[in-house]
């Protein structure tokens, strides 16, 4: 049995009830690869560590999500996040929604053994203002909310996310990453909101 972190107990149990089973299927999916894998608690959602961060799961109102932590490295084209959620496998509702997956949880921990960095990749110098692309800008007028929350970021956050969407070389790549910097935008929240510490409240 891998090293269990009650706190991950804890999350399980404060999920909705359709959620449980689900996450409680991943993480006995995930351990069940290796008896070295260890849980922790990070951006408020459960992660597995092998030789650094594997992958992490998470629950929402109606859906749960899975995700390798170097997901372009363990599932390629296919490490796009699917049907606008986050991860690389969907909004999963159903503990049947979950594809067996054991053989990618080895694949991830022998590029983490191995020293392998998710590559990065080279842009061109940019303007202070990039051009919304139309597609964006015809999703943003269908959602008031999310157009507000984008037009009071800062440039260089606004770029993020048209950086996101003109890099993508497939239409419906990039349909998946407006829906999904739609459903981030009417929350309030950047593109690289997962790696941003929460801001601490004033006493």
């Amino acid at each position: 049995m891998g090293q269990r972190d009650p706190r991950v107990d804890d999350y399980i149990e404060r999920a909705a009830a359709f959620a449980q089973p689900i996450l409680r299927q991943l993480r006995e999916t995930v351990h069940a690869a290796s008896p070295d894998i260890e849980e922790s608690i990070k951006w408020g959602a459960p992660y597995f560590l092998y030789r650094g961060m594997l992958c992490g799961m998470a629950a929402f109102t109606a859906h749960c999500t899975f995700g390798f932590w170097k997901g372009a490295l363990v599932l390629g084209d296919s490490a796009e996040p699917a049907s606008g959620a986050m991860g690389q496998f969907g909004r999963l509702r159903r503990v049947e929604d979950l594809p067996p997956r054991e053989t990618l949880i080895h694949a991830a921990m022998r590029l983490n053994a191995s020293g392998t960095a998710t590559p990065r990749r080279t842009r061109a110098p940019q303007p202070r203002e990039s051009t919304v692309p139309d597609a964006l800008r015809r999703a943003l007028d269908r959602h008031p909310a999310a157009a507000e929350h984008f037009a009071a970021m800062s440039p260089s956050h606004r770029r993020e996310y048209i950086e996101w969407i003109t890099e993508a070389k497939r239409e419906e790549t990039r349909e998946r990453r407006i829906a999904t910097t739609i459903e981030w935008l009417s929350e309030g929240k950047g593109r690289n909101w997962r790696y941003e510490r929460p801001s601490r409240p004033t006493r």
